[in-house]
């Protein structure tokens, strides 16, 4: 069942820059499968990827993330695939952080082809959300997200203005 938040590019421009990251990438021959368009697993990595950057940016990588005793560990993906990506393409990922409460997030993906000629905002090639939960990183049980997570990924109350 598809989880019922909107995809990354629908909150776009409303969301502050804290909650949203893109990429761009190029297909290479090794993101290719049997019939020489992207393996479905490439978009999965390339979300990963976008999520991880975006983590990076703000200075809540793992490393930063196990300090504070919070790590998100996903506990379901949904992708929709729309059109192929063929070798050559150029792929914009952007990912938006949707839902922040509790143990669980949410994470938006929205992957486009966006070759030169093609229309503004590019082609829709597919759509992912991630459902994260987050655990101590010793126990593996499940644990809120610290104050500081939620600030810096601008869910706290402060960013919000509540």
């Amino acid at each position: 069942m598809k989880l019922r938040i909107p995809d990354a590019d629908v909150l776009w421009d409303s969301l502050l820059p804290q909650r949203r990251h893109e990429l761009t990438l190029h297909v290479h021959e090794h993101d290719l499968d049997d019939l020489h368009h992207v393996n479905n697993t490439v978009y999965l990595a390339w979300c990963e990827q976008v999520a991880r950057e975006h983590a990076l940016r703000l200075g809540m990588g793992t490393d930063a993330l196990s300090a504070l005793g919070a790590v998100p560990v996903a506990r379901q993906h949904i992708i929709t695939y729309h059109r192929p990506a063929m070798l050559g393409d150029l792929v914009r990922v952007r990912t938006a952080l949707t839902l922040h409460a509790g143990v669980r997030s949410v994470r938006a993906y929205a992957l486009d082809r966006v070759n030169p000629g093609d229309p503004e905002g590019g082609v829709r090639l597919a759509e992912c959300q991630t459902e994260w939960v987050w655990v101590d990183p010793h126990s593996g049980r499940p644990k809120r997200a610290p104050e500081t997570v939620s600030a810096r990924f601008g869910f706290s109350d402060a960013v919000l203005g509540r």
